[in-house]
This record gives C-alpha cells, sequence and structure tokens, in this order.
C-alpha cells in the first residue's frame, strides 16, 4: 500500500512529461525543420512560425555551394496584399531568408524556393508556412506560466489518478490544482497575452482563442469538483471528470485559433 502512492505520482510524472513534448512538438508555433537534396549536396532549413514584433524575422539556410540561389514569395496573411518575390541574399555560405516585422497578432505567409545552377527550383515546403508576430515577453513571466500550468497539469492527472485508485482524500490535490490553473491560466495567462498580442482575453466569450477558452472550461470543472470534495470519500467521479478534461485541454496544442491580425480591417 505505501507503494501505491509513489507509483501514482510516477505515472503522473511521465504523462505529464508526454504532454510537454506533444505540446512542444505541435501547434502553429513549432518550426517547420527539412532537408532536401540539391546536386546531391543535403540542404537543411529550419522555417520559423513565430517572432517578436522588435526586428525581422530572419532564418539561415545552409547552402554551401554559391551556385544556389533562392528567392521569397510572400504577403501579410488576411489581407489584400498581391505576392512579393524577394531575392534571397547570401552570406558565405549562408541563404538569408527575411521576413519584414509586424504588429502585435501580425501574420505573413510566405514560401521559400531554392533554384540551383541549371535553373531547377526546389520549394522548401508543399504548402506556404504562416509566421506569426507576438509582443516580446518577459522570460521570468513566461517560465512562470509555463511552471504554473505544467505543475497543475501534474496535480491534475495525480489527482485524477488517485481518484480512480479510490483514494479517499482528494480536497488537497483538488484545491492545489485548482489554485495552480487558475494563477498560471487565468491571471498569468491573460498577463502574457496581453503583452504578445495587446489583450488580457481573446476567448470566450469575446473571442475564439481556444488557448483562453480551454483553460476556463478546465476551471469550471475544477470548481465543481473542488465543491464536492469538501467532504471525505465524495466527488471521486468529478475528479476523473476534470483530470480527464485538462489533459484533452492540453492535448489541444498551444495557440491554436489564436490572436490574428485582419488588415483587411485594420487599416495597417
Amino acid at each position: 500500500m505505501r507503494k501505491r502512492p509513489l507509483i501514482l505520482w510516477f505515472l503522473a510524472v511521465m504523462i505529464t512529461f508526454s504532454s510537454v513534448v506533444y505540446q512542444r512538438l505541435t501547434g502553429p508555433t513549432h518550426s517547420v525543420r527539412g532537408s532536401l537534396d540539391i546536386g546531391g549536396e543535403i540542404v537543411k532549413f529550419r522555417l520559423l512560425r513565430t517572432h517578436v514584433t522588435t526586428s525581422d524575422a530572419t532564418m539561415n539556410i545552409a547552402a554551401p555551394d554559391s551556385q544556389v540561389t533562392g528567392f521569397l514569395g510572400w504577403r501579410r496573411y488576411k489581407s489584400h496584399d498581391t505576392l512579393r518575390r524577394v531575392e534571397l541574399e547570401r552570406q558565405g555560405e549562408n541563404l538569408l531568408v527575411r521576413i519584414p516585422k509586424q504588429p502585435a497578432a501580425g501574420k505573413v505567409i510566405y514560401q521559400v524556393t531554392l533554384v540551383d545552377a541549371a535553373g531547377t527550383k526546389y520549394e522548401l515546403t508543399e504548402q506556404p508556412v504562416i509566421i506569426r508576430f507576438k509582443g516580446p515577453v518577459p522570460i521570468s513571466v513566461l517560465i512562470l506560466h509555463v511552471i504554473l500550468m505544467f505543475a497543475g497539469m501534474l496535480l491534475s492527472t495525480r489527482a485524477g489518478l488517485g481518484a480512480l485508485s479510490k483514494e479517499q482524500r482528494l480536497f488537497r490535490l483538488t484545491a492545489w490544482t485548482s489554485a495552480l490553473i487558475f494563477i498560471g491560466g487565468l491571471i498569468f495567462g491573460p498577463i502574457v497575452q496581453k503583452l504578445a498580442f495587446g489583450e488580457f482575453w481573446t476567448g470566450w466569450p469575446w473571442g475564439h482563442d481556444l488557448t483562453d477558452s480551454k483553460t476556463a472550461f478546465a476551471m469550471i470543472f475544477w470548481l465543481m469538483a473542488l465543491w464536492r470534495t469538501r467532504k471525505s470519500g465524495k466527488g471521486r467521479y468529478l475528479v476523473v471528470a476534470a483530470a480527464v478534461v485538462t489533459l484533452l485541454v492540453y492535448l489541444i496544442p498551444h495557440s491554436v485559433l489564436g490572436s490574428e491580425l485582419d488588415y483587411t480591417k485594420s487599416g495597417v
């Protein structure tokens, strides 16, 4: 019996760690990576999908063959712009891709094409890439927000596993989970949102940002579980439901349907 809590904590850590990895590798802000063969030479690339508003988004593509050139086609996303074509600048063995900086929540859709000595064109991606610009967020605020959210996820998972294993005293875990998700998601979350995109809240009912909406949705379940678990042995099913909802919420890639500047309406 003494080993059971340790096993539950171990499982909770593994599930939480897996969700962290999943969040890191998915979603609209994760860089597009790949490689292609140009004349027997492997060219690797990393294309950005998020950048700060304080500078142009620059990317280096390693192409040692000086006869390899390229161009960038881009336009502002959700605009009446025509596609602009810019020749890539060579800097030594690299070709430089530069996306002009945009206002917070402004997006640019772009595609990079390389050309070999024979004139053959190689598009780096099958579909154009979309990059979103955001205001700079102090690293201390961002780190604290992330730590609180994933600590909440850890305790949420542990509480759910405890409820499934019929632990009687769930109120403390439920209270800590509720507090962490509230502080991390509903206090620091809006602060990060304001710094990055100029608005404290863009989820339901004022917007469609899933990052905001999903946090509020999970919080509702934890408040119900917190109320029910005040009495020992009660609320087990609500804790399981809240933990499952929280896990599903974390499986939704971060920044899906996030803040987006509509250039056709903004007048920018």
